[in-house]
């Protein structure tokens, strides 16, 4: 009895454990403030070059439609970078759909970095700039 028992135990500890490893894998968007919406990748998922993203920002996040976008290692090292382009008007405040491929060299030394969109910002002002950082592991 007691046996048939700790293998119950385990199986629902195994099971919730499961349950849990995959609702986390299929994450939910990411979203800084009211200004960007990562849908793909989402934040701690597996990564691997060249990585898709897609997602959606306000208007006023990008300039002439695009914004640069970053994959940096764990120590901030920039292995990859690209341009997020526009899927749609972007001369409005709504949100936008965009998407860029980044190809990217993995760390050797440890497997997690970060995803950056940053804003579009040709006036230079330190006031206008803002960037949304994504943590992300490497395949």
């Amino acid at each position: 009895m007691k046996k048939l028992l700790i293998i119950l135990l385990v199986l629902i500890i195994s099971g919730e454990c499961f349950w849990f490893w995959q609702n986390y894998q299929k994450g939910e968007p990411s979203q800084y403030k009211d200004l960007v919406m990562l849908t793909s990748p989402t934040a701690g998922e597996y990564i691997s070059s060249p990585v898709v993203i897609e997602g959606k920002a306000r208007g006023n996040w990008f300039f002439e439609a695009s914004f640069p976008v970053f994959v940096v290692d764990w120590d901030g090292l920039i292995i990859g970078q690209g341009i997020a382009q526009a899927e749609g008007e972007w001369m409005t405040t709504d949100y936008v759909p965009f998407r860029a491929e980044i190809s990217f060299t993995k760390s050797v030394v440890k497997n997690n970095g970060w995803i950056i969109l940053k804003k579009d910002n040709p006036s230079g002002l330190p006031e206008h700039d803002d960037a949304f950082e994504v943590p992300i592991f490497f395949r």
